[in-house]
C-alpha cells in the first residue's frame, strides 16, 4: 500500500487539508477487522460519496440536457454511477494501491476487486466534499466521471441489456428469451456467476459477472452482437 497520496491529489488536482480523511478513504472494512487497534474505515464515506455522486450527476444531466425525457437521463445516471464505470475510473487513478486491506484480502486481489475499488471511488468523493465541500467535489466528479458520458451513450451502455434483447427476440422471432446458471465460482462473499442466455432450446450467448443479474446482462449484450451479425 502507499501512504504518499502526493501523487494521486496532483493527479485529480485537489488539495486535501485533513490527512486523516483522506486516508480513512482507503481503509477497507477487512484491515479493520485484523487491525483491532484500527477503529475507522470507508463505509461511512462511501455512503456520503454515493450521494453526492449521484447529485451532482443528477445536477449535471438535468442543466445539460433540458429537452431530454426523465427515462432517458434516468438511463444515463444509472450507467454514470453503477458499479462497473466507478471501478474502471478508480483503476485508471490507480487507487487499489493505496488500499488498506486484510492479509485475506489482499491475497484474493482486493485492489483489483471492482466492487471494492467502486466503493473506495465513492468515499473518496465522501472525503472530498467532507474536506472541500461541493463544489471542488463537483469539479473531480466532471473531470474524472461524467467525462465518460460521450462514451456511455456513443457504446449504447446505458440501455439495459436484458430488455433490448428481449425486444429484438420478441420482435424478430416472436419469442421471449431465458437465462440458465453455467457455472458458479468463487467463495460465497466473492462469487463469479457465468449465465447463458437461450432462445427455446438454442444457447445463444453466455456473460459473466458478480452477480446472476450482471451475469444476465452481459449474457444478453452478446446476445445481441450474436443477432446483429445473424441478421
Amino acid at each position: 500500500m502507499h501512504n504518499d497520496y502526493s501523487k494521486l491529489l496532483k493527479t485529480i488536482d485537489v488539495e486535501i487539508k485533513n490527512a486523516d480523511l483522506l486516508k480513512v478513504a482507503f481503509v477497507h472494512k477487512s484491515y479493520v477487522n485484523e487491525q483491532k487497534n484500527h477503529k475507522e474505515h470507508n463505509e461511512r464515506l462511501e455512503f456520503l460519496g454515493d450521494a453526492v455522486l449521484e447529485l451532482v450527476v443528477t445536477e449535471y444531466l438535468y442543466k445539460s440536457f433540458p429537452n431530454s425525457p426523465e427515462g432517458e437521463l434516468t438511463n444515463w445516471r444509472s450507467a454514470l454511477v453503477k458499479g462497473n464505470h466507478l471501478s474502471q475510473v478508480a483503476a485508471e487513478l490507480e487507487l487499489g494501491k493505496y488500499l488498506h486491506l486484510s492479509r485475506g484480502e489482499e491475497r484474493s486481489g482486493g485492489r483489483n476487486k471492482p466492487h471494492i475499488l467502486a466503493n473506495v471511488m465513492e468515499a473518496l468523493i465522501g472525503a472530498i466534499f467532507l474536506d472541500r465541500g461541493y463544489r471542488v467535489s463537483r469539479t473531480f466528479i466532471h473531470d474524472f466521471i461524467l467525462k465518460h458520458l460521450d462514451d456511455i451513450i456513443s457504446q449504447g451502455l446505458h440501455i439495459d441489456g436484458k430488455s433490448l434483447f428481449q425486444e429484438m427476440a420478441q420482435g424478430k422471432l416472436g419469442t421471449t428469451p431465458h437465462y440458465t446458471v453455467v457455472s458458479e465460482v468463487g467463495p460465497d462473499h466473492n462469487k463469479i456467476f457465468t449465465m447463458g442466455a437461450y432462445i427455446g432450446e438454442k444457447f445463444i450467448a453466455e456473460g459473466h459477472g458478480a452477480s446472476k443479474q450482471k451475469a444476465e446482462d452481459a449474457a444478453a449484450r452478446e446476445a445481441i452482437k450474436f443477432m446483429k451479425w445473424d441478421q
